[in-house]
């Protein structure tokens, strides 16, 4: 086992430069506009190359198969990718028409034929689709995001009526929470209650109104009392029967990180930054354990999962200038860059160069989180 307390140098690598990782993140992001675009629909492919043959195991139900364009979630990255570019300034105007062409795209999965109005997970000109909670939970945090890096009202208006349809997911089973998918009260999940959560602090970031700072708490206080472990790791779902999914994801514990860190920048009450703490040590002594290939330092469990991860991590170096967790993603991420991409530049699902993963198509949601990975670290490292 590496000792994670090394650094970069340390570990045999020389770190890459905030232009770099730009570049890297340049590079990512526009090949997944000129391989993953379908311009006939102003929407985005599944996968890369596109075959409509990929089974998808991340929907209710089993063999949906990949369709023309992309599922709400996936299509979700690329906006997320696009909200982290805005913030670097010499390219926020490069950036700036992606944004609307992407914020066009996002309304075609809208439902307003359901009340209340949400998103549903495939375009609406195609079929109706369910509405996931934890989908409508990233397009709430996408669109409060475009709000903090456009002043757009209509973007702060959009992530208000999604979190609206949102609440009208809770009930008082299990003491609170909200379900999964609309329409099916069988698990409350870590996904659904902890992207809420982010949601809603997200919002009381753009108004100030303290409803929604309140609505942050009642979401993050039902994930801390129904789904974390000891150590501050999240488990992924409760059931109706009261029984705890215990499987551990990267992004359930990463998105009650960020959570932890945006009570403590709102509140400035220190339980709030103590809880960080602890769940960034407990995810991060989780998932190293977890991890079975020598070259890296972390379990890739998912790469957007990882990147939610990230996102707390960032959250919390910003906060107490510790370095140690985000080095170990940055490690990984640059083992990937060096030895795990594909023909077509386009990185492996496990950061590493399997041969069969090499050769398999690659999903937009695996790659276009990259690109937010790459731009997150040229930010840090211009800040450093």
């Amino acid at each position: 086992m590496i000792f994670f307390g090394l650094t970069q140098s340390a570990l045999g690598q020389t770190t890459p430069t905030s232009a770099e990782y730009l570049k890297r993140a340049e590079e990512i992001y526009s090949k997944v506009w000129r391989h993953y675009r379908v311009p006939t629909y102003g929407l985005f492919s599944e996968n890369y190359p596109a075959n409509q043959k990929d089974t998808l195991t991340y929907l209710q139900g089993s063999g949906v198969l990949e369709k023309r364009v992309s599922f709400l979630w996936p299509f979700s990255g690329i906006l997320s990718a696009t909200n982290v570019l805005l913030k670097i300034p010499a390219v926020k105007k490069r950036y700036a028409p992606y944004l609307d062409s992407l914020v066009y795209g996002l309304e075609k999965y809208r439902d307003t034929t359901r009340l209340p109005i949400g998103y549903q997970a495939y375009p609406g000109q195609f079929e109706k689709a369910d509405r996931y909670y934890d989908d409508n939970g990233l397009v709430a945090i996408d669109y409060a995001e475009a709000y903090l890096n456009t002043k757009n009202p209509v973007y702060l208006n959009r992530a208000k009526m999604v979190f609206k349809f949102i609440l009208s997911g809770w009930d008082n089973q299990l003491g609170g929470g909200v379900y999964w998918l609309e329409g099916h009260k069988d698990i409350k999940p870590a996904c659904t209650n902890g992207m809420a959560a982010l949601a809603a602090l997200k919002i009381y970031k753009c108004t100030k109104d303290k409803y929604y700072l309140q609505c942050g708490k009642k979401f993050y206080n039902w994930m801390h009392a129904n789904l974390r472990d000891s150590a501050g790791v999240y488990w992924n779902d409760k059931k109706m029967d009261g029984t705890v999914n215990k499987t551990t994801w990267t992004y359930n514990s990463g998105s009650m990180l960020e959570a932890s860190l945006l009570l403590y920048e709102f509140t400035k009450e220190q339980q709030y930054l103590k809880e960080a703490k602890t769940i960034a040590n407990g995810a991060f002594n989780h998932f190293t354990t977890a991890n079975k290939n020598p070259a890296l330092m972390l379990h890739i469990d998912l790469p957007w999962f990882v990147t939610v991860l990230f996102r707390g991590y960032e959250a919390l170096y910003k906060a107490d200038g510790n370095y140690k967790y985000i080095a170990a993603i940055e490690h990984d991420l640059n083992y990937a860059w060096q030895n795990a991409r594909d023909k077509n530049g386009f990185i492996t699902l496990s950061w590493s160069p399997k041969p069969q993963e090499l050769e398999k198509p690659k999903r937009l949601l695996d790659e276009a989180c990259l690109a937010e990975l790459y731009a997150r670290l040229s930010i840090i490292k211009q800040q450093r």
